[in-house]
């Protein structure tokens, strides 16, 4: 007797879009949590050491606290034309600040150099495939990435940032250790500094602005890239982009005066360093 038995499924299944975007989503947390856990133990140990003189506690009160709880920070004396949102003071910026850091990232060097590389891969990779080919499906994937880096310049530097009272900025942290410098910037992506306290906060408006700006570019991106998959795909990109930008920030200054185009040095506020007491001399 023969029986029909049901063909046998391939062994390879593709995973859906949706679960691969949430995967994403979990790894880039995971991340984030790690980031923010692993200087723990570096304050653990500072906590240990003697305490300042009160002229080094007054510099840390009035300028160490730029640099979101890590001690130190690197200020630039001028703006970046390339990375505008490199800090140049350690004063918090007011909702009229925050709008002219918004202007000067949409159409500074890094936005059209950002926006040129991503057309580019887009082009090879034929992605979104609604933009065809040539100079013209060229010139659609470069507006499109110039237009939403400017949507998630307005929804994350200013409208989010005024309205969470969120340091927008990127603040250089002076180090030799390649590891510590890394970690520090991958940290920017999720944790920067409220305008009030001075203290380190969720990056709500950083990670909220870019998400924001995903969910405006499906009224003008192809039909086939609009879908919640697509989305959240892009978006998991955009983070992505963002954590390793943040690590060319941080060797930004370094880069110009390597290459010496930049002039003038940064200006490095120290944090407290230990020191012992004057020995008391004895009559």
């Amino acid at each position: 007797m023969n029986v029909n038995t049901p063909p046998v499924a391939a062994s390879s299944t593709r995973v859906p879009l949706t679960t691969r975007c949430a995967r994403l989503a979990m790894i880039l947390t995971m991340l984030g949590l790690a980031a923010v856990l692993a200087p723990a133990q570096d304050k653990t140990e500072a906590a240990k050491l003697p305490d300042a003189p009160s002229q080094t506690a007054q510099t840390q009160k009035t300028s160490g606290t730029a640099d979101t709880g890590n001690g130190f920070v690197d200020l630039l004396s001028r703006t970046s034309f390339f990375f505008p949102n490199l800090a140049t003071s350690d004063k918090p910026l007011t909702s009229g600040g925050k709008f002219k850091l918004f202007v000067a990232n949409s159409v500074s060097g890094g936005a059209f150099f950002g926006a040129a590389t991503g057309a580019a891969f887009g082009q090879a990779f034929n992605s979104p495939e609604g933009y065809g080919q040539g100079g013209e499906g060229y010139a659609k994937r470069f507006g499109a990435s110039m237009a939403t880096n400017a949507s998630s310049q307005f929804f994350g530097t200013w409208l989010l940032a005024s309205a969470l009272h969120q340091d927008p900025r990127f603040f250089v942290k002076p180090t030799s250790d390649i590891k510590v410098a890394v970690r520090a910037a991958v940290r920017r992506t999720f944790i920067t500094r409220d305008d009030r306290t001075l203290k380190p906060v969720a990056n709500w408006s950083g990670l909220l602005g870019p998400l924001l700006a995903e969910g405006l570019a499906n009224s003008y991106m192809p039909p086939d890239a609009q879908t919640v998959g697509k989305t959240f795909q892009r978006y998991g990109t955009d983070i992505g982009v963002t954590a390793g930008t943040n690590v060319l920030r941080q060797f930004w200054p370094s880069i110009m005066r390597g290459l010496r185009l930049s002039k003038q040095p940064t200006t490095t506020v120290p944090a407290p360093e230990p020191t012992t007491a004057p020995a008391t001399k004895k009559n």
